[in-house]
């Protein structure tokens, strides 16, 4: 089960980790409301989440800072 976890929390994008920090919640809570909502409305949180990795993926290229040079 623990293989499971870290699986999981290693390749899930860091989204509920993220948010958790941003609003001061447990990350376990957070999990727990993407997956009982997406029991309740058929998957529709999982493009919610999968829109927050978008931007959470896309902010961090944005942050980078490249130079000309490092091609």
């Amino acid at each position: 089960m623990k293989g499971i976890q870290d699986f999981f929390e290693k390749y899930a994008f860091g989204v509920c980790a993220k948010l958790g920090e941003k609003l001061r919640i447990p990350t376990s809570s957070i999990r727990l409301f993407f997956i009982y909502a997406s029991f309740l409305t058929f998957g529709s949180p999982l493009i919610v989440y999968l829109m927050l990795a978008f931007v959470m993926n896309f902010r961090k290229h944005l942050r980078r800072r490249h130079s000309l040079w490092y091609y």
